[in-house]
């Protein structure tokens, strides 16, 4: 396998492309390309999860893909921790919209860049997002085609086209998460939604303008690209109510998806087994079915092209 940490930005250390490639073997593929998925985790735009990074692209990679971790800007700058409640937070300009949905446009052009190489099919590459990485990934596949990327890398829509995306309990809609939080007893929940509204906008109360720009399940089109989502009933910090949100869009759309609904499970699960778990509430034997299952709808896209014998 070849490992390799790439600063996408020269002049900073925290936005990083982690490459899990497959090296090429006589005995494998012996020079067939593979498809890849890029993973996005999660961290409320607060910092990067290394619980939904590294042991979730050994997992794709053990299904005989490329695999990638991109961390994103956020507000820590690449920093672990987050803000203390009654902390007076200020702005990070590098982590506000579009910038983190930017990112993933450069990781793109990079793996694109390095795919003859890298033995990567490009017609095969997929985003995998986590809780606020899932957002960023639904962001990007609902704008991948519009000029706040084009225009802005200069390039081809093509160039930056995703052929698939898999979102973890995500958020779709700001505007719902906001009025839900509002009605929320929860000191904690209000903090988070208050720290990420910051990282991610600039503000704690952003306008309905931004609210609905920033609401991926109000964007979803026919070149949307057909998704694999997943979460639990019993998340208690993103509502199951954003990944039926974004199922509606994509049905409304004729957008291929599956859905997969858990009964129970926290939210953060990632694989929701010992790979990824801190303590016995992240292991969830019934939730950590959706790598598998999300398996099976890869190999209906992504099957490596492999003789009779």
């Amino acid at each position: 396998m070849i490992y390799e940490v790439k600063k996408l930005y020269e002049d900073r250390e925290d936005v990083t492309l982690t490459s899990y490639v497959h090296s090429d073997s006589s005995e494998l593929l012996n020079g067939e390309k593979r498809g890849a998925v890029l993973i996005c985790p999660g961290g409320a735009y607060v910092n990067c999860s290394d619980r939904e990074a590294e042991p979730v692209a050994f997992r794709f990679a053990s299904m005989g893909y490329h695999a990638f971790v991109l961390r994103y800007s956020t507000y820590m700058n690449g920093e672990k921790g987050f803000p203390e409640m009654g902390m007076e937070l200020s702005i990070n300009e590098k982590s506000l919209y579009p910038n983190p949905m930017r990112d993933i446009g450069k990781a793109m052009l990079y793996i694109r860049e390095r795919a003859e190489e890298w033995f990567i099919d490009t017609e095969k590459i997929a985003i995998c997002g986590f809780s606020a990485g899932a957002h960023n990934c639904a962001m990007y596949s609902v704008y991948w085609n519009d000029p706040v990327l084009t225009e802005y890398f200069d390039v081809t829509p093509v160039q930056l086209k995703p052929a698939a995306t898999i979102l973890g309990y995500m958020l779709s809609d700001f505007t719902l998460q906001n009025s839900w939080v509002q009605q929320s007893d929860d000191p904690g929940t209000k903090h988070i939604a208050d720290v990420a509204n910051i990282a991610y906008t600039g503000t704690i109360d952003p306008d309905q303008e931004l609210l609905h720009k920033i609401s991926p399940a109000r964007h979803v089109s026919d070149v949307t690209p057909p998704t694999f989502l997943w979460t639990t009933t019993e998340d208690a910090l993103v509502p199951v109510e954003h990944t039926i949100r974004m199922a509606g869009a994509l049905a409304q759309n004729n957008i291929p998806f599956e859905m997969h609904v858990f009964e129970e499970g926290q939210h953060g699960l990632s694989l929701a087994n010992q790979a990824t778990a801190s303590n016995r509430e992240l292991l969830n034997l019934d939730a950590a079915k959706w790598i598998d299952l999300c398996e099976q709808w890869l190999l209906k896209r992504f099957q490596l092209d492999l003789p009779e014998k």
